[in-house]
Protein backbone atom coordinates (compact mmCIF):
# COMPACT_ATOMS: atom_id res chain seq x y z
CA UNK A 1 0.00 0.00 0.00
CA UNK A 2 1.20 3.37 -1.19
CA UNK A 3 0.70 6.73 0.55
CA UNK A 4 1.21 10.67 -0.57
CA UNK A 5 2.82 11.33 2.83
CA UNK A 6 4.91 8.60 3.50
CA UNK A 7 8.36 9.19 2.44
CA UNK A 8 8.11 12.50 3.29
CA UNK A 9 7.46 12.18 6.47
CA UNK A 10 9.94 9.38 6.91
CA UNK A 11 12.81 11.94 5.38
CA UNK A 12 11.77 14.53 8.05
CA UNK A 13 11.17 12.30 11.16
CA UNK A 14 13.38 9.56 10.06
CA UNK A 15 14.36 8.45 14.59
CA UNK A 16 13.16 4.89 14.14
CA UNK A 17 12.94 3.59 17.90
CA UNK A 18 15.41 0.85 18.20
CA UNK A 19 13.09 -1.03 20.44
CA UNK A 20 9.78 -0.52 21.38
CA UNK A 21 9.22 1.01 25.05
CA UNK A 22 6.47 -0.34 27.07
CA UNK A 23 3.63 2.31 27.95
CA UNK A 24 3.38 3.73 31.00
CA UNK A 25 -0.07 2.64 30.95
CA UNK A 26 -0.77 -0.59 30.14
CA UNK A 27 -3.76 -1.01 27.19
CA UNK A 28 -5.32 -3.64 28.06
CA UNK A 29 -5.63 -1.94 31.95
CA UNK A 30 -7.09 1.11 30.63
CA UNK A 31 -9.31 -0.66 28.50
CA UNK A 32 -10.66 -2.47 31.39
CA UNK A 33 -11.17 0.88 33.62
CA UNK A 34 -12.73 2.91 30.94
CA UNK A 35 -15.33 0.04 30.50
CA UNK A 36 -15.68 0.03 34.30
CA UNK A 37 -16.49 3.87 34.30
CA UNK A 38 -18.75 3.53 31.88
CA UNK A 39 -16.99 5.53 29.20
CA UNK A 40 -18.11 4.94 25.84
CA UNK A 41 -14.26 5.34 24.29
CA UNK A 42 -11.82 2.96 23.11
CA UNK A 43 -8.51 3.11 24.25
CA UNK A 44 -6.82 3.45 20.37
CA UNK A 45 -9.77 5.94 19.44
CA UNK A 46 -8.99 8.00 22.78
CA UNK A 47 -5.38 8.18 22.24
CA UNK A 48 -6.03 8.95 18.49
CA UNK A 49 -8.33 12.37 19.98
CA UNK A 50 -5.70 13.24 22.38
CA UNK A 51 -2.78 13.28 19.85
CA UNK A 52 -4.54 15.38 17.49
CA UNK A 53 -5.48 18.10 20.00
CA UNK A 54 -1.82 18.12 21.86
CA UNK A 55 -0.85 18.94 17.68
CA UNK A 56 -3.41 21.74 17.73
CA UNK A 57 -3.96 22.83 20.67
CA UNK A 58 -1.09 21.97 22.92
CA UNK A 59 -1.24 20.56 26.31
CA UNK A 60 -4.16 23.15 27.45
CA UNK A 61 -6.34 20.42 25.64
CA UNK A 62 -5.69 17.65 27.91
CA UNK A 63 -8.50 19.41 30.57
CA UNK A 64 -11.38 18.93 27.18
CA UNK A 65 -10.15 15.81 26.21
CA UNK A 66 -10.30 14.36 29.58
CA UNK A 67 -14.05 16.06 29.77
CA UNK A 68 -15.16 14.46 26.59
CA UNK A 69 -13.41 10.47 27.34
CA UNK A 70 -15.33 10.66 30.31
CA UNK A 71 -18.60 12.77 29.28
CA UNK A 72 -21.97 10.93 30.75
CA UNK A 73 -19.60 9.17 33.23
CA UNK A 74 -21.28 10.05 36.94
CA UNK A 75 -18.95 12.12 38.64
CA UNK A 76 -20.07 10.05 42.01
CA UNK A 77 -18.78 6.91 40.06
CA UNK A 78 -16.25 5.40 42.28
CA UNK A 79 -14.53 3.93 38.81
CA UNK A 80 -14.33 7.24 37.61
CA UNK A 81 -11.30 8.43 40.11
CA UNK A 82 -9.48 5.74 39.04
CA UNK A 83 -10.17 5.97 35.19
CA UNK A 84 -8.92 9.69 35.16
CA UNK A 85 -5.98 9.13 37.26
CA UNK A 86 -4.96 6.91 33.99
CA UNK A 87 -5.66 9.09 31.44
CA UNK A 88 -4.22 11.79 33.08
CA UNK A 89 -0.97 10.02 33.11
CA UNK A 90 -1.76 8.66 29.37
CA UNK A 91 -1.57 12.84 28.37
CA UNK A 92 1.29 13.38 30.35
CA UNK A 93 3.37 10.76 28.89
CA UNK A 94 2.42 11.40 25.13
CA UNK A 95 2.47 15.10 25.43
CA UNK A 96 6.21 14.75 26.91
CA UNK A 97 7.29 12.64 24.45
CA UNK A 98 5.47 14.27 21.55
CA UNK A 99 7.32 18.00 22.58
CA UNK A 100 10.31 16.24 23.25
CA UNK A 101 10.62 14.62 19.96
CA UNK A 102 11.15 11.39 21.83
CA UNK A 103 11.43 8.55 19.15
CA UNK A 104 9.81 6.28 22.12
CA UNK A 105 6.49 8.25 21.22
CA UNK A 106 4.19 4.88 20.17
CA UNK A 107 0.45 4.41 19.64
CA UNK A 108 -1.44 2.61 22.52
CA UNK A 109 -2.26 -0.42 20.56
CA UNK A 110 -2.73 -3.81 21.92
CA UNK A 111 0.29 -5.86 21.79
CA UNK A 112 1.48 -8.33 19.98
CA UNK A 113 -0.05 -11.30 21.55
CA UNK A 114 -4.14 -9.68 20.56
CA UNK A 115 -5.49 -11.42 17.29
CA UNK A 116 -4.28 -9.48 14.10
CA UNK A 117 -8.05 -8.12 13.59
CA UNK A 118 -8.25 -7.08 16.93
CA UNK A 119 -4.61 -4.87 16.53
CA UNK A 120 -5.80 -3.65 12.55
CA UNK A 121 -9.11 -2.43 14.18
CA UNK A 122 -7.43 -0.92 17.13
CA UNK A 123 -5.22 0.94 14.33
CA UNK A 124 -8.07 1.97 12.42
CA UNK A 125 -10.01 3.14 15.70
CA UNK A 126 -6.81 5.53 16.78
CA UNK A 127 -6.68 6.83 12.97
CA UNK A 128 -10.62 7.80 13.52
CA UNK A 129 -9.64 9.51 16.87
CA UNK A 130 -7.34 11.57 15.57
CA UNK A 131 -9.31 12.55 12.59
CA UNK A 132 -11.93 13.49 15.07
CA UNK A 133 -9.55 15.77 16.51
CA UNK A 134 -8.54 17.91 13.99
CA UNK A 135 -11.70 18.37 12.84
CA UNK A 136 -13.41 19.02 16.42
CA UNK A 137 -11.54 20.67 18.10
CA UNK A 138 -10.75 24.52 18.68
CA UNK A 139 -8.82 25.31 15.59
CA UNK A 140 -7.94 29.16 14.27
CA UNK A 141 -7.26 30.01 10.74
CA UNK A 142 -3.79 29.45 11.01
CA UNK A 143 -4.10 25.71 11.70
CA UNK A 144 -6.91 24.77 9.25
CA UNK A 145 -5.03 26.77 6.87
CA UNK A 146 -1.70 24.65 8.08
CA UNK A 147 -3.99 21.42 7.69
CA UNK A 148 -5.22 21.89 3.96
CA UNK A 149 -1.87 21.78 2.19
CA UNK A 150 1.20 19.68 2.27
CA UNK A 151 2.33 17.37 4.20
CA UNK A 152 -0.67 17.57 6.95
CA UNK A 153 -2.94 17.63 3.82
CA UNK A 154 -1.18 14.32 2.70
CA UNK A 155 -1.10 12.65 5.78
CA UNK A 156 -5.10 13.34 6.87
CA UNK A 157 -5.83 11.97 3.37
CA UNK A 158 -3.60 8.72 4.50
CA UNK A 159 -5.05 8.29 7.80
CA UNK A 160 -8.27 8.04 6.11
CA UNK A 161 -7.07 5.35 3.58
CA UNK A 162 -5.88 3.35 6.51
CA UNK A 163 -8.65 3.53 8.30
CA UNK A 164 -10.74 1.60 5.14
CA UNK A 165 -8.29 -0.62 5.15
CA UNK A 166 -8.39 -1.86 8.59
CA UNK A 167 -12.02 -2.35 8.45
CA UNK A 168 -11.71 -4.48 5.37
CA UNK A 169 -8.88 -6.11 6.67
CA UNK A 170 -9.81 -10.01 7.17
CA UNK A 171 -5.92 -12.07 7.06
CA UNK A 172 -3.52 -12.82 9.05
CA UNK A 173 -0.76 -14.31 7.37
CA UNK A 174 2.78 -12.90 7.53
CA UNK A 175 1.78 -10.24 4.40
CA UNK A 176 -0.90 -8.82 6.62
CA UNK A 177 1.57 -8.26 9.45
CA UNK A 178 4.38 -6.76 7.77
CA UNK A 179 1.81 -4.55 6.45
CA UNK A 180 0.43 -3.80 9.95
CA UNK A 181 3.53 -3.03 11.37
CA UNK A 182 4.34 -0.55 8.40
CA UNK A 183 1.01 1.29 8.93
CA UNK A 184 1.52 1.47 12.69
CA UNK A 185 5.38 2.65 11.83
CA UNK A 186 3.94 5.33 9.30
CA UNK A 187 1.29 6.50 11.47
CA UNK A 188 3.63 7.10 14.57
CA UNK A 189 5.77 9.11 12.13
CA UNK A 190 3.18 11.22 11.10
CA UNK A 191 1.39 12.32 13.82
CA UNK A 192 5.28 13.58 15.86
CA UNK A 193 5.65 15.27 11.60
CA UNK A 194 2.14 16.60 12.56
CA UNK A 195 2.93 17.97 15.84
CA UNK A 196 5.68 19.48 14.72
CA UNK A 197 4.11 21.14 12.00
CA UNK A 198 1.92 22.74 13.79
CA UNK A 199 4.12 24.51 16.36
CA UNK A 200 4.18 27.62 15.47
CA UNK A 201 0.32 28.67 15.07
CA UNK A 202 -0.02 26.50 18.19
CA UNK A 203 2.01 28.30 20.25
CA UNK A 204 -0.17 31.35 19.26
CA UNK A 205 -2.95 29.65 20.79
CA UNK A 206 -2.35 28.69 24.25
CA UNK A 207 -2.69 31.89 26.07
CA UNK A 208 -5.01 29.88 28.68
CA UNK A 209 -6.15 26.49 29.81
CA UNK A 210 -4.45 23.76 32.09
CA UNK A 211 -0.67 22.44 31.71
CA UNK A 212 -0.45 18.41 31.74
CA UNK A 213 0.38 18.66 35.90
CA UNK A 214 -2.41 20.98 36.16
CA UNK A 215 -5.22 18.44 34.89
CA UNK A 216 -7.98 17.22 38.00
Amino acid sequence: MQFRGIMRAQRKLHRRPDRIMEQAIDYDELEAALRRCGSTWEVAQAHGLLCSRLATEGAPAGQAWLDQVLEGVDAGNAARAECEALLIAVHGSSYQQLSERQSAFILMLPDEFAPASTRAEALGHWCEGYLHGLVSGQRNDKVRERLSVEPLADLIKDMLQITRAAADDEGADEETEAAYVELVEYVRVAAQLAFEELADVRDQKRVSGKSPDALH
